[in-house]
């Protein structure tokens, strides 16, 4: 136990000193390790104390850094906490001449993963593009189909993506684990490509079927391996903006989807076009991580060093090697476990975190945002807007915008708080829309209200619920879990997605449009509940020193 605290303290220092780390870890090791190695408790607690000492000379720091370690020996609390202190104990040592080049350095190599960032967010794109490219083909490929008058043969059309992306989002994680993140985006693009290719081509309803599954196993894969891939090869300091780069590529594919359909009231055939479009980014995610970096994390806790020092070089630069090796090795004990089974999610070890990973995607979904991806055209239809794509489109831009926003914000205000005002927003917003639907006197503004209420549930839910869950599950989960309970945390949001598909039309029809929007209304306020009790706030920290106090060794 000793002994854990001595790592525990030193990982602690490096965090709390922040660019002087090095020179604190490494005068740290001196002191400590021989002791550590003779096993003698008294000789730990005089390495530790060693260590103390030399950490005094920092002077107006060392409260800063007795708060760290004792945080850090608490163990969960310290990251649960809403206003973690990580940003505060940084601020202490920014002002000092000798942070510069350690600053300097890091802002260059935060420049170098970007372009692998952008390769990874093609899976983004395609996983909003096929989400969205539904929204107006549907009344055009059901009258091709002849399926116009079947709602039930509608709703099975667009909740079999939804199925094939359950089964890709447990694959992915099985796939990722065992292949690495490059390789699983490469087999990734066969589905994605085979599916689409399927889709525009189809001329019977079990065709399409057949296409959309095999599409929506390509997006459940992505939906996996994207936000993995880029929180494993993002630097802490950019991790929450390039996590939501995620979201905003997402929102990207499915205005593109929406906008897409602008040319179909003049040409009906014009939906096989928008479905044969998306060929087009899945060749390209293939061709891209043929050149991209594999994840260090992954190589790491596969023991292959030689390769993730290779990785490390190319995404950070080489002077930055020795510090991201040791962080890799020393921080996070999953290089020192084997890989975790499914069953081991449920442990009692990490089933809290786990089980905040699926409440949040089960929240996001019942929430309704997909049943207003899906069905705002056909909505808008039934209050009377006239440019009933157009004004989908408009709610497609506002989703960019608002996850824009949400970018920007990540790493200053935080997850917890993004995610709180994201959902009380989108319970307001719900709240106006069912009443503009079930108020007589509203009626004669129920296509205005439709209309703002939509674009401003949408913003609301691209401040934070969009994105935050995605970019949050890599870094509460510990490295040895964190594919397998990524995909677990996905499932959830696709089964849920694929009941809100099936049967929302269905729903809609018994209870009326005006019920349904209450009820997602409730579930928004629920989650704000859920989120203020139960969610961490995780900004500013590193994955590894996540990993040690979510996730303490065994």
């Amino acid at each position: 136990m000793q002994s854990a605290a001595i790592s525990g303290g030193v990982s602690v220092v490096r965090c709390g000193v922040g660019v002087v780390r090095s020179e604190i870890a490494s005068r740290t090791r001196t002191a400590a390790r021989p002791r550590a190695i003779s096993g003698g408790a008294s000789e730990q607690k005089a390495a530790l104390s060693m260590a103390g000492r030399w950490v005094c000379c920092v002077g107006a720091r060392l409260t800063s850094i007795e708060m760290g370690m004792y945080r850090m020996r608490t163990g969960m609390e310290s990251v649960f906490r809403s206003k973690g202190k990580a940003g505060s104990i940084r601020a202490h040592a920014s002002g000092d001449a000798m942070d510069e080049p350690s600053v300097k350095l890091q802002r260059k190599s935060s420049g170098r993963v970007l372009p692998y960032v952008g390769v990874a967010c093609l899976g983004a794109i395609l996983f909003g593009y096929h989400l969205g490219v539904i929204n107006g083909a549907l009344e055009y490929l059901s009258q091709d189909l002849q399926i116009t008058e079947d709602a039930v043969l509608q709703g099975w059309v667009v909740s079999t993506l939804l199925a094939g992306a359950t089964i890709g989002s447990f694959t992915g994680g099985a796939l990722a684990d065992k292949f690495g993140r490059t390789r699983t985006f490469q087999l990734d693009a066969i589905p994605l490509a085979v599916g689409t290719f399927l889709s525009a081509t189809a001329q019977s309803v079990q065709a399409m079927m057949i296409g959309r599954i095999l599409a929506g196993i390509g997006i459940g894969i992505s939906s996996a391996v994207v936000p993995l891939y880029i929180s494993e090869i993002s630097p802490t300091e950019i991790r929450g903006a390039l996590g939501s780069v995620n979201q905003l590529f997402i929102c990207i594919g499915i205005l593109v989807a929406l906008v897409a359909g602008l040319p179909l009231s003049g040409n009906p055939i014009w939906w096989r076009s928008m479905f044969g479009i998306a060929i087009i980014p899945s060749i390209l995610l293939a061709l891209g991580m043929a050149i991209s970096p594999e994840s260090p994390r992954w190589l790491v806790q596969q023991g292959k060093l030689a390769e993730a020092e290779r990785a490390v070089k190319t995404l950070y630069g080489k002077e930055r090697i020795s510090e991201i090796m040791h962080e890799l090795q020393s921080g996070g004990q999953g290089s020192k476990e084997q890989d975790a089974g499914w069953f081991d999610l449920f442990s009692k070890r990490y089933w809290k975190v786990v089980s905040v990973g699926a409440a949040l995607f089960l929240f996001q979904q019942l929430a309704g945002i997909n049943a207003v991806v899906y069905y705002s055209t056909s909505v808008f239809r039934s209050v009377g807007i006239a440019s009933d794509v157009a004004a989908s489109a408009l709610v497609g831009a506002s989703n960019v915008f608002g996850t824009a926003i949400a970018s920007s914000l990540m790493d200053k205000k935080g997850r917890k708080s993004l995610l709180l005002t994201s959902f009380t927003g989108m319970a307001v917003s719900m709240l106006v829309l069912s009443l503009s639907f079930t108020w007589k006197a509203l009626a004669p503004y129920a296509g205005t209200l439709a209309v703002l209420g939509t674009v401003l549930y949408v913003l609301s839910f691209s401040l934070g619920a969009g994105p935050v869950p995605a970019l949050l599950l890599p870094e509460i989960f510990a490295s040895r879990i964190r594919a397998k309970a990524v995909a677990l945390s996905l499932g959830t949001h696709w089964i849920s997605n694929f009941v809100i598909g099936l049967f929302f039309l269905s729903f809609v029809n018994k209870f009326g449009i005006g019920s349904v929007y209450l009820a997602f209304a409730a579930v928004c306020f629920f989650a704000v509940l859920y989120i203020a009790g139960s969610v961490v706030e995780t900004k500013g920290r590193s994955l590894e020193e996540i990993e040690l106090a979510l996730n303490p060794p065994v």
